[in-house]
């Protein structure tokens, strides 16, 4: 994908990529002093069965998996009971991969059942996978319009959005987050073989998550840090989990989950003062803390600075999160990634930014943020090309359980 700065900013009268910056942010644990203990050990398994899926709260200490997949598939299923095979099929494959265990021996006489990717016994890894539909699948083909989410639609591109069709949209989502980069492959090829001829990918990125340096939330690739504000707990369930009454009755559990790929324009981005850079994101680029306080937690006082002062009002942090009561239930959860492609055909780094956001209400909360964010002063640097709106779908309640099996029965 090239990118010219030139011809970037000939489009760059409104932005929207700031929300994967740092605004709705990351899960992550900085203490009250922006300090952090040393990093937990990384969960060897998450539950599979449960009202929700894995993978959008994740549960205990470490947060989030260090590293994540984001792959869009087009269903090529002949039927509605072809995509409830699908989905079964995808359900067994996701149990196991995320449990562990010892493959089937076939025989020689035939391939093996697995890559052995991981050795002759799959371990879990801290592996989930959270599978999400986009709108396309409610079309005329499976006869499920009248079931659509009520808020699913085919993603916004906003004024500052370079959509590139190749990286947009899809059937279905899957998420899939891990403790180590090669039991992500190994799960999206081991899935891929198994549903061949009913599911074909449309586009795939993987993504990694930085450790802490030197504490507290790790950093995007424009140096910042990039989870400090992230809701947790109750709060976080009481924004992420659809109980609306009026959507469609199999739906309640599920997420509406953004997914936008953003790309950073870090060679532009490294010619800029520090000063300038501070500004336009709201914090200090060393410790993570707002530029009215002293610690990366500390919470920033935007009554005691009406006019922007100190924290200018265009900041992205003052914008994305206004902290008022008016704004409270239009915070997201996010659980994004850094990116990594190499260089594009001008030998420029091609890298960025996997934004990840769940909500109970695409429209309340990521849109209005997102319209919040237009012309901040970080669209120079940032350009969101891809990505979609999907709903993460309930989750596998039990052994008999599949997903989506409310939908399709």
């Amino acid at each position: 994908m090239s990118v010219s700065r030139r011809n970037f900013l000939k489009g760059a009268a409104a932005g929207s990529a700031g929300t994967a910056l740092a605004g709705g942010v990351l899960i992550g644990g900085a203490r009250a002093d922006g300090s952090t203990a040393q990093a937990p050990p990384a969960p060897r398994s998450y539950p599979f069965h449960g009202t929700h899926q894995a993978g959008v709260l994740t549960p205990g200490p470490a947060a989030k998996q260090s590293f994540a997949c984001f792959a869009a598939f087009d269903s090529i299923a002949r039927s509605k009971a072809e995509l409830a095979g699908l989905m079964q099929v995808l359900t067994q494959r996701a149990r196991f991969l995320t449990s562990g265990g010892t493959p089937p021996d076939l025989g020689i006489g035939q391939p093996p059942s697995d890559s052995e990717v991981l050795g002759p016994s799959v371990p879990a890894d801290g592996l989930t996978v959270t599978t999400s539909v986009g709108s396309s699948l409610f079309d005329e083909r499976f006869g499920l319009g009248h079931l659509k989410p009520r808020k699913l639609t085919p993603m916004r591109a906003f004024p500052n959005d370079a959509p590139d069709p190749a990286w947009l949209h899809g059937d279905l989502l899957l998420q899939l987050c891990a403790n180590h980069p090669d039991t992500i492959h190994h799960a999206i090829r081991d899935i891929t073989r198994h549903t061949r001829g009913a599911m074909q990918l449309r586009w795939k990125m993987a993504g990694y998550n930085s450790p802490p340096r030197p504490s507290g939330t790790s950093r995007n690739l424009l140096g910042f840090k990039d989870g400090t504000a992230n809701p947790v707990g109750p709060l976080a369930s009481s924004l992420v989990w659809v109980d609306d009454p009026r959507e469609p009755q199999w739906a309640p559990g599920g997420s509406y989950q953004v997914v936008r790929l953003i790309r950073m324009l870090v060679e532009f981005w490294d010619r800029v003062s520090i000063n300038e850079q501070e500004g336009m994101f709201g914090r200090r680029r060393d410790t993570g803390a707002p530029l009215d306080g002293n610690a990366e937690s500390d919470t920033p006082d935007y009554r005691a600075d009406p006019h922007g002062n100190v924290i200018p009002l265009d900041a992205h942090i003052r914008l994305a999160n206004p902290r008022t009561p008016a704004t409270a239930d239009q915070r997201i959860v996010r659980r994004s990634y850094n990116y990594d492609l190499g260089v594009d055909q001008n030998g420029n780094v091609q890298a960025g930014h996997v934004f990840v956001a769940y909500q109970k209400d695409m429209r309340r909360q990521f849109e209005t943020i997102q319209e919040r964010l237009i012309n901040e002063p970080l669209v120079d640097y940032v350009q969101p090309f891809g990505g979609g709106y999907f709903y993460a779908l309930p989750g596998v309640a039990h052994a008999r359980d599949w997903y989506g099996r409310a939908l399709l029965s």
